[in-house]
């Protein structure tokens, strides 16, 4: 089978490095290794940092970078991979730093473009996909789908987490739209979903900038994954995996995301363990912007752990 060249473009890629104020013998986690450039630039620059990978998509990994540690794991349980025997449900890993603290961390929260453009999981409205969209590659009987969600949700509850993980305005009639819609036929593709998204919505809506559907799957995203509990429990873990003086990069591409990060760096500086590297966020510069316009809306935040 022909291996799908990746479209990745990694956002805020120098900002992000330089940022972890790392050694040449620096251990980093890269919480959310993705399309792995990240891990990639880090070790061309520092050829002698080891570096502990984590996707809870096991198609992000090909196994031939032999210098990267590489864990099918959420980022939620870094904790259980940094104290655990070294090795991965993917075979043996190098020896690193097994229940030692790391120099550097970073999550980049964002969907890869590999992931909306080649999963085959729903994650794009522009494509016509099963609904599945979970991270996981090879999803069980119990994962939770968004299929599962928008054929078998109660209304109200379909339009509080499309209103509450996708801040969709318009969320009570889409939810009204997704009801009605399933009592004639199931909802099964990501196409049956934005035609009942753009029936539900005003005209005027499915014009602006911002696709109409945008929001939706944001929040189904968002639902299925569970990905702002596990935000705050990464977070948490990933500060106690920190030495002093190790720092954390963190790249959130919407609001929800944004305020959980602000909100938790705060609140380790009130408390005196953290020092804010960068009072404002990071944005991407509008160079790498052209190239790239999914990265419009990514913000990185940094912190030093005291």
């Amino acid at each position: 089978m022909t291996k799908i060249e990746s479209v990745h473009k990694t956002v805020l890629l120098n900002e992000t490095i330089d940022g972890l104020n790392l050694k040449q013998d620096s251990v980093v986690l890269d919480a959310t290794f993705g399309g792995g450039g990240h891990s990639r630039e880090i070790l061309k620059r520092f050829p002698k940092v080891k570096v502990i990978a984590l996707d809870q998509d096991k198609s992000v990994w090909d196994g031939n970078e032999k210098r990267i540690s590489f864990h099918n794991e959420n980022f939620r349980d870094l904790d259980k991979v940094l104290n655990v025997s070294p090795k991965s449900d993917l075979g043996e890993a190098p020896s690193l730093t097994w229940g030692k603290k790391v120099d550097g961390i970073i999550f980049d929260l964002g969907l890869s473009s590999d992931q909306l453009e080649n999963s085959g999981r729903g994650f794009s409205f522009l494509k016509g996909e099963p609904l599945l969209m979970t991270m996981k590659k090879n999803p069980s009987e119990e994962d939770l789908t968004a299929g599962e969600i928008v054929n078998t949700w109660e209304e109200k509850n379909l339009a509080d987490i499309i209103y509450g993980y996708g801040e969709e305005r318009f969320s009570r009639r889409i939810a009204k739209g997704i009801v009605e819609a399933r009592a004639k036929a199931e909802i099964k593709t990501t196409t049956d979903l934005v035609k009942i998204i753009s029936d539900s919505v005003p005209a005027v809506y499915r014009r602006a900038r911002l696709h109409f559907a945008t929001r939706t799957f944001q929040a189904l995203r968002i639902a299925v994954n569970d990905e702002l509990r596990s935000l705050q429990t990464g977070l948490e873990k990933g500060f106690d995996a920190l030495k002093e003086g190790g720092r954390m990069s963190v790249i959130t591409f919407h609001s929800l995301e944004d305020r959980i990060v602000k909100k938790f760096y705060k609140k380790m500086e009130q408390e005196g363990k953290a020092t804010l590297i960068n009072k404002k966020p990071i944005l991407e510069n509008e160079e790498n912007l052209k190239k790239n316009p999914r990265a419009r809306s990514a913000k990185l935040r940094i912190l030093e752990k005291i």
